[in-house]
């Protein structure tokens, strides 16, 4: 559980002679950190830390950051810390790689990190900064030293090897969140148990109402993500003559995040036509056609890790034909329905129920549903739901889907409270392929997804800026393609 000394080199780099690594060792310069640099959230992580210690007194808890993660042979994906990690400690660079956040029975909070490099000198690292394809700063980048990390943090700083010496002989009552660091999965002696999940329920429900520092940097991915969705109806001429003109119009709405962010939040969504009706879409290989519906749901990670997670359904050639508009004013309706349950103290199932019950009206209405929409939405038939398959939202925030592993009384069967940030998501998958379906209903898609905090009152769309109704939509899209 010790840091390996050996290091990461790849089947095709130099030997180094004994020379060239005495004569990399000597001739550097100093370059610290500015001297009273901090974490974005450094403000509001001490009061994080201590809710957590609060529901655990007298145990000893780990947060993992995570490891790296294969992509192919030697090359790895980029680096995401763990959220949980990120929300404790303030820390979200690609630097974090295999730091530990342990919290001791007393509540002091120790991360546990791989130092800087050192240039030169005995010891195993001597060679790493320079040799290393992992961990060297001349292949990934500097990364902070122990002192530097407890300046960005306020928390104190120990070496990673010591955390092997920390974790044996006697130990205090101990949960681990698993699943996240493998060495840290076995390095407790004990198979992972229900004093672990309960940790991880915990991490997970610290997050279901965000401060006022949180809502600001979802308000600012919420931001860049509209323009992201700008960029994207710009570049529809480029995209219309390209035989992969999806895959353009990802380029595109990926270019804006990574340019104003750390990227995407989550895999960007592009599916034109009939692809629309596949909810997860992201081979995003499709060419376009300017007759049909494009669903673009995209959003923008912040460089402290918060994500937007927007959908709109955009005509590709400007104006919807009568049975597109027919379709997406359903789903707006619906989703009017659900916005207007949003308050402290509804259900959080409130909104889903609402936005059903608007569908399987219209569903009912056109004859689609040879039943009434009461007896289609009885929990023994919900058979409105083979065009609609998915719930309504989800929580937002550090993930798309945030506070996945909270308790179902806490979240999913809990009740609404203001701080909460969430997504209202209602839709229509009409499958080319569905034979109870009239013909010019079939291959259509259509998804309106808004993100929105709650409030003392109701709740405040974050994502106004962008246009829901037919007429703005085809407005805006008309201004900006002029």
């Amino acid at each position: 559980m010790t840091t390996d000394p050996g290091l990461n080199t790849g089947s095709h780099d130099l030997p180094v002679s004994p020379a060239l690594s005495a004569f990399m060792g000597t001739g550097w310069a100093a370059t610290p950190l500015p001297s009273g640099q901090r974490a974005a959230a450094y403000r509001f992580t001490p009061a994080r830390r201590a809710r957590l210690t609060a529901a655990f007194p007298g145990e000893r808890l780990i947060v993992p950051a995570g490891q790296l993660k294969v992509r192919s042979n030697d090359c790895d994906h980029r680096f995401r810390p763990h959220s949980a990690y990120a929300h404790l400690t303030g820390l979200t660079g690609e630097d974090q790689v295999g730091h530990v956040l342990v919290i001791e029975p007393d509540g002091e909070a120790v991360l546990h990190v791989r130092p800087r490099s050192p240039r030169g000198g005995p010891g195993p690292y001597a060679d790493e900064f320079y040799r290393d394809r992992r961990y060297g700063e001349f292949w990934v980048g500097r990364r902070p030293d122990l002192a530097e990390t407890e300046q960005l943090t306020g928390i104190r700083t120990a070496h990673l090897d010591d955390l092997a010496k920390l974790l044996t002989g006697h130990q205090p009552p101990t949960r681990l969140l698993a699943g996240v660091d493998p060495r840290m999965d076995g390095a407790l002696g004990r198979p992972t148990g229900p004093e672990d999940a309960a940790l991880a329920a915990t991490l997970s429900e610290l997050r279901l109402v965000k401060d006022r520092w949180e809502v600001e940097q979802l308000q600012l991915s919420v931001d860049h993500t509209t323009t992201g969705f700008e960029d994207v109806v710009r570049a529809l001429p480029t995209a219309l003559r390209h035989g992969r003109g999806e895959r353009w119009l990802e380029g595109t709405f990926n270019l804006r995040a990574r340019a104003e962010g750390n990227g995407t939040g989550y895999e960007t969504i592009v599916a034109s036509g009939a692809h629309a009706c596949v909810l997860h879409w992201i081979r995003n290989d499709g060419p376009l056609d300017p007759t049909q519906l494009l669903l673009l749901d995209a959003g923008v990670e912040t460089d402290t890790l918060y994500t937007a997670d927007i959908t709109r359904t955009l005509p590709l050639g400007g104006t919807f034909s009568p049975v597109q508009r027919d379709v997406y004013q359903l789903v707006l309706a619906a989703q009017d329905a659900a916005i207007a349950t949003l308050k402290p103290g509804a259900s959080f199932r409130d909104f889903h129920r609402a936005g059903m019950r608007v569908i399987a009206e219209g569903l009912a209405e056109w004859g689609v549903l040879r039943m009434s929409a009461e007896e289609a939405l009885h929990e023994d038939s919900g058979l409105y739901r083979r065009y609609t398959l998915c719930s309504s939202g989800h929580m937002l925030g550090l993930d798309v889907h945030d506070c996945a592993r909270a308790r179902r009384e806490t979240y999913l069967d809990g009740v609404l409270e203001e701080g909460m940030v969430l997504t209202v998501e209602p839709g229509l998958y009409l499958q080319p392929d569905d034979q109870t379906l009239p013909l010019e209903l079939r291959g259509m898609g259509v998804r309106i997804e808004d993100d929105l905090v709650i409030t003392a009152d109701g709740a405040r769309l974050m994502s106004g800026a962008l246009p829901r109704t037919v007429p703005a939509i085809e407005e805006w899209m008309g201004t900006l393609l002029s």
